[in-house]
């Protein structure tokens, strides 16, 4: 396993790189990444692998804004990159409830103790069981995930993630990179 020692966008090309080698020693097909503007998952094109993006939902950042670009939405789907925007799996209504009721709800422990492990494994494995939720991704099958630490990447696995509903039964199999410490 690879450890950076600072989390973020500089180590994105790094991490892709490990991700695919990964994926090709493996015999993996998918590659889940993380991408809310669509640029760390451009830099997977020609990589050989089924890309599925996942993005923030849309009103995540501003009510009604779409942060990616839909220049660049275009431009991934003609190249054959799956686009996932939705809302996030460990937020959605959890998150709404914080809002209005200052409490906090067991999506967001979920997130909280996965954080301890670094935002980065945190995201892998949210956008990886929103992936599969949405039938982007085979049920059962092993995947590279991508994500990380605010903008670009810093954290790539081998998972099998399962549905939502069963997420405890999603089986991490490897880390391959992330940040040493957050």
């Amino acid at each position: 396993m690879k450890l950076f020692e600072k989390k973020g966008k500089q180590n994105t090309q790094e991490t892709i790189e490990i991700a695919v080698k990964r994926a090709q020693e493996l015999n993996i097909k998918h590659v889940v990444v993380a991408s809310c503007s669509g640029e760390t998952a451009e830099k997977f094109l020609g990589c050989g692998l089924n890309i599925i993006c996942v993005t923030h939902q849309v009103g995540y950042s501003k009510p009604g804004e779409d942060e990616m670009s839909q220049e660049m939405r275009e431009a991934l789907q003609r190249q054959g990159v799956k686009i996932l925007t939705t809302t996030h799996l460990l937020a959605g209504v959890d998150r709404a409830l914080r809002f209005k009721f200052q409490g906090i709800y067991p999506a967001e422990i979920i997130a909280g103790t996965l954080r301890m492990f670094g935002q980065g494994v945190k995201v892998c494995i949210e956008v990886a069981v929103m992936a599969l939720d949405a039938g982007l991704i085979p049920f059962g099958e092993e995947v590279v995930v991508v994500g990380g630490t605010g903008f670009g990447a810093d954290t790539a696995m081998v998972l099998t993630p399962a549905h939502s509903a069963y997420i405890f039964d999603t089986n991490v199999k490897e880390i391959l990179c992330m940040p040493r410490g957050h």
